[in-house]
């Protein structure tokens, strides 16, 4: 204990400069814990959580049963796993071959245009989707040129998941690729130059160094997409989806949303949804950093 208040007083003003994080999370991430307790109860705002008697598992057992199940777990499963498959190697292959642009001027400008969409607000970018999609829009008339024809793209089902998973690769590619690029900074020159010796040409020097170098980070990053393969955000599913396509747009947080927001006030049947997807989460995350560490010895823990 006296070793702890030793070190504070000397590091003070480090532990000053990382007090801001903690109590963050410590507001927004710990405390709401206590509010979970709602979904073993039939909440009720006027008894209060304490006051609210308590159901067990039937707030569970309801969503189990519920006509909706498989298909908001099919949905959240399918888009996060597209992101993954596709998303997830973009912005590293977007990270080697900016790496391999030695024109400065031209490097400049094309990370400059693929980070714009990042800053971007998700309203505007959903809005743009729209317009694109609509009966009117660009793409419509270019499928038209090509002797297709016009449609709302965002009317059809099918065509959701597409829209949805090649606009969020469009949106983060470029500031995704920044940690990557970092990473490669850190990769000693000199392998490269002891490469070129030996008579690598550019592609073997990306196999045998680039990718190497870039391993640890992919993995951890890896781990944490794993982790959070359930946990896709609803915001952008809210701004595109319609009755039309909940089939395969319906996730679970926008049926949370919808079944406790929008359309009752079902607030413990809703806490029970969320905390299943958060359940689903922690086992995916376990699991993902037990095989990560099993297999290239990169872990979180």
């Amino acid at each position: 204990m006296k070793k702890l208040a030793n070190d504070l007083v000397r590091n003070k003003a480090i532990y000053f400069m990382v007090l801001p994080v903690v109590l963050y999370y410590f507001i927004f991430k710990y405390l709401p814990m206590y509010g979970s307790i709602i979904a073993f109860k039939d909440f009720s705002i006027a008894k209060g959580v304490w006051g609210s008697p308590w159901v067990g598992i039937d707030n569970f057992k309801d969503f189990f049963d519920s006509i909706y199940f498989w298909r908001v777990l099919r949905n959240t499963l399918l888009l996060s796993f597209y992101q993954l498959l596709f998303g997830f190697p973009a912005p590293i292959i977007l990270a080697i071959l900016l790496n391999e642009i030695r024109l400065k001027l031209f490097k400049n400008v094309v990370q400059t245009v693929v980070y714009l969409p990042h800053f971007v607000s998700l309203i505007v970018i959903c809005g743009l989707i729209l317009d694109f999609t609509n009966r009117d829009g660009i793409i419509s008339t270019m499928i038209e040129f090509f002797g297709g024809e016009r449609t709302t793209l965002l009317g059809d089902a099918a065509n959701f998941r597409f829209i949805y998973v090649f606009s969020s690769i469009w949106q983060e590619l470029g500031w995704s690729s920044i940690i990557f690029l970092a990473a490669l900074s850190g990769i000693n020159p000199e392998l490269y130059e002891a490469a070129r010796v030996d008579g690598a040409g550019r592609f073997r020097q990306m196999w045998s160094i680039t990718l190497p170098g870039l391993v640890p980070i992919i993995m951890i990053l890896l781990i944490l997409r794993i982790g959070g393969l359930m946990d896709i955000g609803f915001e952008k599913i809210i701004l595109l989806y319609n009755p039309n396509t909940y089939e395969t747009a319906d996730i679970i947080s926008s049926f949370v949303y919808r079944k406790g927001l929008a359309e009752g006030q079902d607030y413990s049947f809703t806490s029970a949804v969320g905390l299943f997807q958060a359940g689903i989460n922690f086992v995916l995350l376990i699991s993902a950093n037990w095989f990560s560490r099993r297999v290239s010895g990169n872990r979180l823990w």
